[in-house]
């Protein structure tokens, strides 16, 4: 990294991941095939920006499937719902897309096993998120939910033997090992998921983070409040040594007494976050003599998911 002088930081990798990617197109597709309005329950990723611009389009974001008229399309957000939304849906004869990211449906399959198994399953995520409800629905009499170490006293389980801990996809890396070490301590037998539950990208994302933040003044991440994901990288931020950081939607959200004194800025974005939002930070810290920008890589990322099945194109039969 460069010397001094005013400077942007920008970590890569930051921005769309494939699940959420997948899940924005899946809405767009829906519009272009069915036109509108598509409903879509809840937000169909945490993106202030992208939840408006589908709206535009569209769109008709719900909280609850009984809000959507009988018989008509809804898109289940790409943080995944219960057995018991599928079900309602299917009683209100409601055609479904499931946009639900691939990786936290392997969460719940993973819930699922484990619960056919008779496992007490800890399951490590914030309390009323969409994610931890849905998977949290897959087996509700076998998951506990475990938000830090702090709530691990609280813990029981019927037998030490067979604990097993999952987590929500969008935690931090480094509270989340926190919290599990706290519950080996407690539950020395604890086993570990088959494989990572915290999303490539979300790691992705806050190793880049780690490794600029320490030469950074101030870190700026771009995401919406409600954004886990995004919420997280601030706290990393701060964990790795960044003078300061803060979470904004859009460049206008910048506060201009953030900036005194600061001469290296370091810029991200949430895992929701379309690029457009961070060029336009940029170009607001450009005009206010930030103009020389350093990309900070950590990883390339090349991951792609298909498109929901009901949204592929049939295959004509010969």
């Amino acid at each position: 990294m460069s010397g001094t002088g005013k400077r942007v930081l920008v970590a890569k990798p930051r921005g769309y991941c494939a699940g959420v990617d997948r899940a924005v197109e899946a809405v767009e597709q829906a519009l272009e095939q069915h036109g509108a309005p598509v409903y879509v329950r809840k937000q169909i990723v945490h993106n202030k920006h992208v939840v408006e611009t589908l709206s535009e389009r569209g769109a008709v974001f719900v909280d609850e499937t009984d809000e959507v008229p009988e018989g008509a399309i809804v898109v289940f957000s790409a943080h995944g719902v219960s057995p018991a939304v599928r079900d309602e849906a299917k009683a209100r004869s409601l055609t479904t897309i499931d946009a639900t990211c691939p990786l936290v449906t392997k969460v719940h399959q993973e819930a699922k096993r484990f619960a056919r198994e008779d496992y007490d399953i800890l399951l490590v995520g914030h309390e009323g998120h969409e994610e931890v409800e849905g998977t949290s629905g897959e087996a509700p009499t076998h998951i506990q939910l475990v938000e830090s170490a702090a709530d691990v006293d609280k813990v029981t389980v019927r037998d030490p033997e067979k604990v097993v801990w999952l987590s929500q996809t969008t935690l931090s890396v480094d509270e989340t090992m926190e919290t599990v070490g706290a519950l080996r301590e407690k539950f020395p037998t604890l086993q570990n998921p088959p494989s990572d539950d915290i999303c490539y990208a979300t790691q992705n994302r806050q190793v880049a983070v780690k490794a600029m933040a320490p030469h950074c003044d101030l870190v700026l991440v771009v995401g919406s409040p409600n954004s886990s994901n995004s919420v997280r990288l601030v706290e990393v931020a701060l964990n790795a040594g960044a003078g300061a950081s803060y979470l904004i939607d859009y460049a206008r959200e910048i506060d201009e007494a953030w900036l005194d004194g600061v001469e290296t800025v370091g810029l991200t974005s949430g895992a929701s976050v379309p690029e457009v939002l961070v060029r336009g930070v940029l170009d607001y810290l450009a005009e206010r003599g930030w103009e020389s920008v350093e990309e900070v890589t950590t990883a390339e990322e090349t991951l792609t998911f298909a498109l929901p099945r009901e949204l592929r194109p049939s295959r004509v039969a010969r």
